[in-house]
């Protein structure tokens, strides 16, 4: 998990009931999106997505940085939904032409600090529409479902191994001038439990060796670290401590899904490595 919203008094820094009442809400419209028709998870990603990058552009709003947002939304809307009809091909093309729509788009507003503007508007497109394309490309597999089931179970279990232990026995912060309350513990019982939960999923979901889950729980526990620190890193440099308010406990949208964004491009990579990419793509 990325920064904490305001300090309640736990020693994680966060509002626990507040933050698993939350939780549990965008669990019950994952599961109900999932178990109807899977399409419609596509839409809660898209709209998931779009809140994320309203944060974003109102973070770099916050420091003079203009995003261009029209590029930056409708990429937001096509390039998730491309990926699962269409496959890897159409992400990739979609992606670009967003990024080449944000550089002609920012040309309006002339050639004063045009660099920066589109460096962050390629950060944007790149960050969030074209990563959460990857999780549309495990939805789009033959048993694309449980493949996002095992995706989710996989990075709940980081989030819920890393509080845990961190709570309990975290003592040596990792990097403290990014995120003092990430420690090595923490990440011990993160490794520990998605280890564990992905050697159950690959044996009981896929039916495949249980040290492919071993190891596809441990990669992910890197990602899903980095994409926290990486998180954590953003909001500093952009002087802000959550992203937005979106949700009670977390902060913003991107507060809640800082593990989840990285880890849907490793899960991908992953799965394709070990159980083939399942699709006609």
């Amino acid at each position: 998990m990325g920064d904490s919203p305001p300090d309640t008094g736990s020693k994680a820094g966060r509002n626990l009931p507040a933050a698993v009442a939350s939780g549990v809400v965008l669990g019950i419209v994952v599961i109900v999106s999932l178990v109807t028709l899977p399409w419609l998870f596509v839409v809660v990603v898209i709209a998931t997505m779009l809140v994320a990058v309203r944060e974003v552009v109102a973070a770099f709003a916050g420091i003079g940085v203009r995003v261009a947002r029209t590029p930056a939304y409708a990429a937001t809307l096509i390039v998730p939904a491309v990926a699962y009809v269409w496959g890897p091909v159409a992400l990739l093309a979609a992606t670009g032409i967003a990024i080449l729509g944000a550089l002609i788009w920012r040309l309006r507003r002339g050639y004063e600090g045009y660099v920066r503007d589109v460096t962050a508007s390629v950060f944007t497109i790149a960050y969030l529409p074209f990563t959460a394309g990857f999780l549309s490309l495990t939805l789009a597999a033959d048993n694309g479902t449980v493949r996002v089931v095992a995706f989710i179970l996989l990075t709940i279990s980081n989030d819920i191994g890393g509080y845990v232990a961190g709570v309990l026995f975290g003592r040596h912060p990792i990097a403290p001038e990014i995120s003092p309350k990430k420690s090595w513990e923490g990440f011990a019982g993160s490794v520990i439990l998605q280890g564990i939960v992905g050697a159950l999923c690959f044996v009981f979901l896929f039916d495949a060796p249980w040290w492919q889950g071993v190891i596809a729980g441990l990669v992910m526990t890197v990602t899903a670290t980095a994409g926290d620190f990486a998180e954590s890193a953003i909001k500093r440099d952009l002087g802000v401590k959550d992203m937005g308010s979106f949700l009670p406990g977390h902060g913003g949208m991107m507060d809640r899904f800082d593990s989840l964004i990285p880890n849907a491009f490793t899960s991908w990579a992953l799965f394709t490595l070990f159980l083939g990419s399942g699709t006609a793509f």
